[in-house]
């Protein structure tokens, strides 16, 4: 059987908005082996798309631990090189697809830095002959069940400052929320445990509302496929709570929504934005005044509309198995 490798080592979020990408590589050639070199805790996901028979842990811009002869095609999901493109380039493929990179001697798709990541990475295949549907973000449902079903996920962690609103205000959310009946639980990366702790203290939660630090990535999509409502910044846990269409408000500073957002249309998100009635940059450490300018009262008012909406009256909240 012949092989594709499909190059895409980084985060969650960056995973997620490369699914309708790597199903249409699947698509495409369905009696070849799909593999998939990505980070290692992104494990327990990759059965979810469907679209992976091989999976290959990779660390962010490593080369993957590939053996035998030489892929049929590679892929490169990862960006517009040429570090990442090198790496591929290593391994001899009959064909790669990426985006030009003059420095790396490629003549592929030209990158536009105003493109939403889903839809870039669609028409990087697209312009390549290969038809991808920039829709098809749905994963299939969890191999575990929830650990807490029918939670409200406050998840008030993200990778950089800039994107993380104040932790005073997560707790004012979760202290509200959870006054209203919602069974909250705070979420992070055993790196946010104490932004997690300081939540669910200014919030009067108990300990074991703490879950920050105990899931890994397949715990994480069951707890947030079953979740009641999610409140998270632009982070990996917002795209997952769009790959299970389950009710949430997201937080976005610095980076616009209409880059990494979820998709237009879908009523069970309400994505919050100010970025373009403030301006400046973050200082050292700091949330970007984009973020800073998101209230309370907006996050709860979010929430509240998607809770009077329902089940029935939010469209396609949960993906068939």
């Amino acid at each position: 059987m012949t092989r594709v490798l499909v190059y895409r080592a980084i985060g969650l979020g960056d995973f997620l908005t490369g699914v309708p990408a790597l199903r249409a590589v699947a698509r495409a050639f369905p009696s070849t082996e799909v593999c998939l070199a990505a980070p290692a805790p992104l494990a327990p996901l990759v059965p979810l798309t469907g679209a992976v028979r091989t999976f290959l842990p990779t660390g962010e811009l490593e080369p993957p631990p590939w053996s035998g002869p030489a892929p049929e095609l590679a892929v490169n999901l990862h960006g517009r090189g040429p570090q990442s493109h090198r790496l591929l380039q290593a391994l001899a493929p009959r064909r790669l697809i990426a985006f030009a990179s003059p420095d790396a001697g490629v003549d592929g798709p030209r990158w536009r830095a105003d493109e939403h990541e889903v839809a870039r990475l669609c028409r990087l295949l697209d312009e390549s002959g290969i038809r991808a549907d920039e829709r098809d973000l749905d994963l299939a449902a969890p191999s575990v069940p929830p650990p807490r079903p029918a939670a409200t996920v406050v998840h008030p962690g993200a990778a950089a400052p800039d994107r993380r609103w104040p932790v005073d205000r997560f707790a004012a959310v979760a202290a509200q929320l959870a006054a209203r009946g919602h069974h909250v639980v705070v979420t992070g990366v055993p790196a946010e445990l104490a932004a997690a702790r300081a939540v669910a203290a200014g919030a009067g939660l108990p300990d074991d509302r703490i879950l920050a630090g105990q899931l890994d990535l397949g715990a994480m999509a069951a707890l947030v496929a079953a979740a009641r409502l999610v409140i998270c910044g632009d982070t990996g846990v917002g795209h997952l709570a769009t790959a299970y269409r389950t009710p949430s408000v997201l937080l976005f500073g610095p980076m616009s929504p209409a880059l990494w957002g979820p998709p237009a249309g879908r009523r069970e998100h309400r994505v919050l934005w100010h970025g373009e009635r403030t301006g400046g940059r973050a200082g050292d450490g700091e949330p970007h005044p984009a973020l800073l300018a998101i209230t309370v009262a907006e996050v709860l008012a979010g929430a509240d509309e998607l809770q009077r909406l329902g089940p029935q009256g939010v469209a396609g909240l949960r993906p068939q198995p």
